[in-house]
């Protein structure tokens, strides 16, 4: 018997090599792990924060670049604000002429006051008159009982009461109208009063959008895309930049419903990233999904159930990556090795030294 004439000889050893392969791969990945540890497969991952706009206009420069490590208040960009500099001068305008006008609706406030008591004195006096006419023709009216004083006299006496009466309505009548004078004026000095917080709120909310035009890192990260370039018209909330928080590092990977449901929010985590597999990442689990990710269509055996698997994320200590910034990348796939059982101990090649 040849080789040659037994090809499928050459399938059976590739399956048994490829499958003694994959037997040692994962003994090596997990499959060794005492009781009371569970693995999984992961990703590090990050926040990601989107530096973007505010209000409408164009980016005037970025001042920093792809892959940059930027601090907390860090100027990231700034947009164009003429426009907006231009609307801040004219308001300040606009309050400077509401200033004015309060002082003038006050002077008039003023000369309406003078001008009821004014009427005010003309009321009084046209009082007086009318007591004065009401004696004089309370002595005409006896007087022509015994004709000592002509009719002409007496008509005349009345007449000039009834024209003292007429005057004191008039008089009253110019207080009212000095009073509502008073009122609308009182009014004016209101409105100009009001025009002025109008103009000093228009001011405050400029200058908030002309500092708003200043982009800051709202947290220390690395920008990880340039999303515009200089010169570029954003709308609202356009894009500038994309940040990553190195503050918030975590790995997210999946366990079966047995091993998820034991799962204990702060329980020790060791990662193994396949770039750096001879260092132990320390972690907390800090999440564990209450929905599976991974459903059968139905789900109506204990079998079935069992195939569900849920999201598990594991923190990295924001301590450990302020020390190690510099290496911190998002994207790494990696081993997830969570300690179900307290008591469980660390395999030996989990329980050396850990990255600190």
């Amino acid at each position: 018997m040849t080789w040659r004439k037994r090809p499928w000889l050459f399938a059976v050893l590739a399956v048994i090599i490829l499958g003694a392969a994959y037997y040692g791969w994962h003994k090596l990945r997990g499959s060794d792990l005492p009781a009371g540890i569970a693995s999984g497969n992961g990703r590090v991952e990050a926040v990601e924060i989107d530096i973007s706009t505010k209000i409408p206009g164009r980016i005037r420069e970025i001042l920093a670049d792809e892959g940059d490590f930027v601090a907390a208040g860090q100027v990231l960009a700034r947009m164009d604000t003429e426009q907006l500099e231009a609307q801040r001068r004219q308001a300040e305008a606009q309050l400077r002429r509401a200033a004015v006008s309060i002082d003038t609706a006050r002077s008039l406030v003023t000369q309406r006051e003078a001008e009821r008591a004014a009427a005010a004195a003309v009321v009084a006096q046209r009082e007086a008159e009318l007591d004065s006419a009401d004696r004089k023709l309370a002595r005409s009216e006896q007087l022509i009982k015994t004709n000592a004083t002509s009719q002409q006299t007496l008509d005349d006496d009345r007449a000039a009461a009834q024209g003292a009466r007429a005057a004191i309505s008039a008089a009253k009548a110019q207080v009212a109208a000095s009073e509502a004078a008073i009122g609308a004026a009182k009014a004016m000095v209101i409105d100009a009063e009001a025009a002025v917080d109008a103009a000093k709120a228009q001011i405050e909310s400029i200058t908030t959008d002309i500092n708003d035009a200043v982009l800051k890192s709202p947290r220390d990260g690395r920008v990880q895309y340039r999303v515009a370039q200089p010169g570029e018209v954003l709308s609202a909330g356009g894009r500038v930049l994309n940040l990553v928080d190195l503050s918030e590092v975590y790995m997210t990977f999946f366990l079966p419903t047995a091993q998820a449901g034991r799962v204990a929010i702060g329980t020790d985590v060791r990662l193994v990233l396949d770039a750096a597999p001879q260092y132990v990442i320390p972690a907390k689990a800090t999440f564990v999904s209450d929905v599976a990710q991974f459903t059968p269509k139905t789900v109506e055996t204990e079998e079935e159930r069992q195939k569900l698997m849920f999201r598990v994320k594991a923190r990295i200590p924001p301590e450990l990556l302020k020390k190690y910034i510099q290496y911190v990348k998002t994207g790494l796939p990696g081993m997830a090795y969570i300690r179900l059982d307290p008591d469980a101990v660390w395999p030996e090649r989990l329980s050396g030294p850990l990255v600190q």
